[in-house]
Parts: C-alpha cells; structure tokens; sequence
C-alpha cells in the first residue's frame, strides 16, 4: 500500500538537514545589499523590488524548473497573482510546474503499480487452477515488478510531494517577507499583527499543502481510470460494475462538500481571530501587567478558544462523517461485487482468477480513492489561507513608487527635508525637534518622513527631489526613521549593531552617545559565557531587558548606520530624566552635521534642538525655539508642560503683567532641590502627574513657595530650573 503521503508527512523534519524558513527571526533590522540569494530572505531594509498585484501574461519558463531543497530561497520567487485565493493558488501551482510534473510521474509509477497487484495475483491463481507452471513463473515476475515499482515510486513521490510541500511554502514565506519588508511600518497599519503572524505560520502550511497534494490526486485519478478500462477489457461483466461502482464512491461526498468547506472555513476564522488575540496579548503584556488587565484578556482568549473549539469539533464531524462514507460505499460496492461473482463463476462464465482480479482491484483502489477525501479536505483549509495571504500580498505602498524597482543607481539626495503635506522644514544639517499633540499622527508624520506613508498623498521631499521618485533602498539609505517601538532580535549585541552603516560612526561611540553604559554592565553580568558584553546575548526583543534599556539601545543602532537623515520618534520615552539629558546632549553632538529630526514633547530634548516646530491639526503652527515658544505659544505649552485650561487661567490671573521671564530669576520658591540632575518627579512622567520632589509635598524642602502659586506656573518655573541645570 506504500506510506500516505498526507500533510503530516510533509513536514520539513522528515527530511534530515533544516530548511531555510523566513520568520521574524531571520530578518536582519535595517538590511544590506544583497550579497548572495540567501540574503533575500534575511534582509527587510527595502533593497528588494515591489511586487505588483496584477499577474504575468503567462509562468516564467525558468520557474518550471525542478527547484530543490539545497536551492532554497528562490532566487526570485515570482510576481503573485493575489486578486483571490484561488487564483494565487493556481498561480503558485503553475509556477512549480517542473515539480508538479515530476510528482505525477513518480504518482503514476506508484499507484499503477499498486493497481497493477490484483491482476498479477489473479493471473498466479488462474495458473495455479490451470497447472501452468509458465504462467505461474509469468505472475511472479510481473508481481515482482509491481512491487519493485510500488516501493520505487512510493519512494520518490514522497520525497516530490515534500519538495514541492516545502518549495510551495518557502515561496509563499519569501513573497510575505518582501512585502513586509517593502511596506515597512505601514503593515501592521493597514493588517492585524496577528494575521501576519497567521498567515506567515500556519496557513503557509495549508497552502503548500493542497499545492502538493494536487499531483497526488492527479496520479490517483488517472490510475482510477486506468483500472476501470482494465478491468472492462480483462472481465466486461465485472468490469462494468465497477466502472459504474468507482464514480459513484468518488462523487457520492460531492453534496457534503459545501457544508464541510463552510464549517471549516469558520473554524479557520475562529483561529485566526484567537491567533491574533493572543499575539496582541503577549504584545502588550507589559502594559496589561501595570494597568492589572491581564485577567480581563485571558477571559477574552479563554473564550475565543472555546470558540475555536466548538467550531474544530464541528467542522470534525462533518469529515468522519465523510470518511465513514467513503469506508461505507467501497464496503458495499466489494459485497456487490462479490455477491455477482460468485453467481457468475457458479455458472462458469467467469474463472476463479478473474473473480480474484475484481475483488483484489476494488479493494486496492480505495488507497487512491482516499485522495478525493484529501485534495477536498486540502482545499477547504487553503482557500481561505491563501485569500489571507492574497489579501497582504496585494497591499501596496501608499505613494506612486515609479522608481522602486531598483533599475540603476540612484545617488543619495541631500539637502532638506520638506513635507508639503504639513508645511514641515528640516533644514539640512540641523537639529529639529517636532512636537504633535496626537502621538499617533506623530507616528504617521515620521512614516511620510520616511517614504513609506500609510496614505496617499504628496511625496515627501529630500533636497527637492520627491522620496517615492527614487528608488527604494536609496529612499530607506538616505532616511532612517526609527519608531516609537523599535525591534530588537534576539542574538549578540555585536550582531545587533552589524547594520549597513557610513563608517563615520563607531559601535562605541553610538553606545556612549546613547548611554547605554548600564546596558553593557547588565548584559555582561548575565552572560557569565561571554568575557566582552558586545558578545552578550540579547532574548527575543530584548525581554529580558527593561523598556528603557531596549529603547537606548535601538537608538544605538540607529546611531551606528549613520543616515543622511534620521527621524526618532520618541527616542527617549521610557528613560529617566537624568538619563535624557545625557542622551539629548550626546545626540546633538553625535550627529552634528547631519539632519535629525526627532518627535519629542520632552523639554530635555526639545532644549537641545537647533529649530522646534509645533504641528497641529496636521499643519506648522508655530516655529522656533524651545523657550520662546513655550512663553510665546499657548498651544505649545499646554502640550510640552501638560497645562489644562484651567491652570493657564490661574498662572494667567496670577501674572497680570504676562513677566514670563526666561532669566534664573523665574524660579520656584524655596530650595526645590535638583537631585542630581533635576528629575521631574521619581520616575521622569511627563503627564500631569509629573510632580517635583516625587511627590511634591509641600512640606520640607519641596515646598513651592509660601505664597502657593498655580500649578501650572510652578511647572513652567521648574521646567526652566531643569534646563539651565542641563
């Protein structure tokens, strides 16, 4: 009967040596040019073409080449058609064409030669009722074929499905890295993080499972057919029962279909939905763990699971009930059979190893007719994976990326960095610091600073020359943008810094610029292995390490490659007050000469900054520096100092004369010590709970005055005392 060749077989494992798979993992944090193929999978920095949605007139010939496992990744793994989920796996089918064609040979080999038993059985009997030791002779070596043939074909249709298994699945994995990687952070705004998870994971998985099982089923059918000639033409009597008999099993399940397909397509939503549940959770552990959320997310995912339960079990059902149809039928089509034969070899029409033939025929061929069960069964669980995976893969790039398919060299553009959008100016070489009021139009500003918007809308330029005008990788080489949740893989620190860089600046120097000092002496004390702590070894996105030191040490990184323009979005959210402005002083001085552009409300930073610029509403409202603008614009202060209307009213009333002086004599009463270097409260909190002292009691040292001026004045005056200190 040989192995089954189900989904479970196919598993890379099987095959002894791994097989490159692109995961989370294996992507490098900015990327490099493209030294060898298997840099393709390893790199999302954008130096790879985009890949549209429309598909190719007809397969690229060099795809239909027999691609094996030692030639993983692909070289290009192709251009999807991803207007559905049928057609993108139709298109992966025509694209592994050569393998296909080699596992419906090796299918054919092995299910004729299986078919091909009961006749040999039949003849050796029918010889043996004869006393014909030539045709006896004959048998055994046709049965010795046949077994030959059935271990030989078993064999290397295993090793195709799973090639073409893993082939499929690799391909798939290749096409949603690319795209991750040319979309950027507009992804995970336009896609649940936990579908990309899904569909990268598990329905990777169905879909190289019904690409494989296509030519196994193929095989199967064919064989069928052959038997069923065969059979009429050694016994027409027999024959043509099972001729009537075999077409009947393979579409009596048809009418079931619909319904198993339904159900599982809902099991699979259910899944998907848990899947991405769950990964939010992990996520935002952290956060549910402060805010005491965490049992209000687990009850959420007990719940979804359960869910995903109820719908597995009913989707079940449906296919034992479909297996036992396709055990019931075979069983009574055989007693039919069987029943005929026995009349007809009572009244001599047909010989004893005729009988033989038919009733060994029928019961060899439900191994194939199992493949109706299975390609039926691989369909329903892919087709909604590979619309999925369809509906990312379609995504595009906000802007008219004319020049992203890396056709020739590009020269880096340099100059200034303007958006007509908003009206913003980063004049090159200089210091700019932004402050949004809304963090998330914050987040969007930094992606359209990038080149990667999440919208459509006016190109962002650089030096005059519109961003999504160039080239990809040299729009991502010219500007870095780090978000306000950067990425840290797991690996050394020394790997974590190996980033394309300018060479102009040193791992040592970006770390000291972004004071990660305590980080090295963490690092190495917890890797007692490792005698230098840039050999030290950093979890999966630094876990292991608090938010703080994982935000100065993406900081570092982003240092290190030393871009012609480099936009932050709050650099320094989670870092202490003292820590900040170490760090504001040390990025001033590391990029002085270059453009740098960092989201900040932070008076540490803003301080620093050569030129402020206020957006509001997605527009410039008010340009200059720090202390003007936080004596001279309203809407300014309130954000950077976290004033209500009702405090600026009362600092308002308590200086009538409108003496916001920027001299140390604005000062809070009393000693209002600076501890050090004059935190903003025990743990630096910028909200309004940022309060002097730790708990600015108004007792002891900490008093605010005897005459108790506004809250909102005291904050204005402490924050001026905070910058002259810096």
């Amino acid at each position: 009967m040989g192995r089954r060749h189900d989904r479970f077989a196919c598993r890379p494992e099987r095959l002894g040596p791994a097989w490159p798979v692109v995961t989370a993992e294996s992507f490098r944090p900015y990327g490099k040019p493209l030294a060898s193929d298997h840099a393709a999978t390893r790199t999302c920095h954008g130096l790879l073409p985009q890949y549209a949605v429309a598909p190719p007139s007809h397969p690229d010939p060099s795809h239909w080449d027999v691609m094996q496992i030692q030639d993983l990744p692909y070289p290009d793994p192709g251009v999807p058609d991803a207007r559905s989920g049928p057609r993108f796996l139709w298109w992966l089918f025509r694209n592994q064409l050569g393998g296909q064609l080699k596992a419906l040979a090796w299918g054919l080999v092995h299910f004729v030669s299986v078919a091909s038993l009961p006749f040999c059985v039949g003849l050796a009997i029918q010889a043996v009722v004869d006393r014909s030791g030539s045709r006896l002779a004959l048998a055994g070596g046709l049965l010795a074929l046949a077994c030959a043939g059935n271990a030989l074909g078993d064999t290397f249709l295993h090793r195709a499905a799973v090639t073409n298994w893993i082939g499929a699945a690799a391909r798939v994995q290749q096409l949603l890295a690319r795209k991750a990687a040319l979309l950027g952070s507009a992804l995970t705004r336009r896609v649940a993080a936990g579908e990309v998870v899904a569909v990268s994971t598990g329905d990777v998985e169905k879909i190289g499972w019904f690409v494989e099982a296509v030519s196994r089923f193929t095989a199967a059918a064919v064989t069928i057919v052959l038997v069923c000639v065969g059979l009429v033409l050694y016994q027409p009597a027999l024959g043509v029962v099972v001729t009537v008999g075999l077409p009947v099993l393979a579409v009596a399940v048809l009418p079931l279909l619909p319904r198993a397909t339904r159900r599982a397509d809902f099991q699979r939503e259910k899944a998907g939905r848990a899947t991405e549940l769950a990964s939010d959770t992990v996520a935002g552990l952290r956060v549910l763990r402060g805010i005491g959320g965490e049992e209000l997310f687990l009850d959420r995912y007990r719940s979804a699971s359960q869910e995903v339960r109820h719908a597995a079990v009913r989707s079940a059902r449906m296919w034992s009930l479909i297996a036992a149809i396709q055990v019931l039928l075979p069983g009574l089509l055989l007693i039919a059979v069987v029943w005929y034969g026995v009349h007809l070899a009572r009244d001599g029409r047909i010989a004893v190893g005729e009988l033989v033939t038919a009733y060994s025929s029928i019961m060899l061929l439900t191994y194939p007719l199992r493949h109706f069960e299975e390609i039926a069964m691989a369909y329903s669980f892919s087709r909604p994976s590979a619309r999925r995976a369809a509906r990312v893969l379609a995504l595009e790039r906000a802007v008219d990326d004319r020049g992203s398919d890396g056709s020739g060299a590009a020269d880096l553009p340099s100059g200034d960095l303007y958006d007509p959008a908003t009206g913003l100016l980063a004049p090159a070489g200089r210091f700019t610091a932004v402050v949004c009021g809304d963090p998330d139009a914050a987040g969007r500003l930094a992606e359209r600073l990038g080149g990667h918007p999440s919208e459509a809308g006016t190109s962002v330029r650089l030096g005059g020359v519109p961003l999504d005008e160039l080239p990809l990788d040299t729009a991502r080489t010219a500007v870095l943008v780090q978000d306000k949740d950067p990425v840290l893989l797991s690996g050394t620190l020394r790997e974590l810094l190996d980033v394309p860089k300018s060479g102009s600046v040193g791992s040592a120097e970006a770390l000291a610029a972004a004071q990660c000092e305590d980080v090295l002496a963490a690092l190495g004390q917890g890797s007692l292995d490792a005698a230098d702590p840039m050999d030290a070894l950093i979890t999966e996105r630094g876990r292991s390490l608090s938010g703080g030191q994982r935000q100065r040490l993406a900081l570092a990184r982003s240092l290190v490659t030393d871009p012609e323009v480099l936009v932050l979005d709050e650099p320094t959210s989670a870092v202490d007050s003292h820590t900040e402005a170490r760090i504001a002083g040390g990025l001033r001085d590391l990029r002085a000469g270059r453009t740098t552009v960092v989201f900040t409300s932070s008076p540490l930073l803003l301080d620093r900054a050569d030129r402020v610029v206020l957006v509001h509403e997605g527009e410039v409202t008010a340009v200059g520096v720090h202390r003007e603008l936080l004596h001279k614009e309203p809407l300014y202060r309130a954000v950077v100092t976290r004033e209500t209307d009702e405090e600026a009213a009362l600092r308002d009333s308590a200086r009538p004369d409108g003496d916001a002086r920027l001299d140390g004599d604005s000062r809070v009463d009393g000693d209002v010590r600076r501890g050090g270097d004059s935190r903003l409260g025990g743990d630096a909190r910028r909200g309004g709970d940022s309060r002097l002292g730790g708990d600015a009691r108004r007792s002891g040292d900490s008093r605010l005055g005897g005459d108790s001026r506004p809250v909102g004045a005291a904050r204005l005056d402490a924050l001026e005392e905070i910058e002259e200190s810096a």
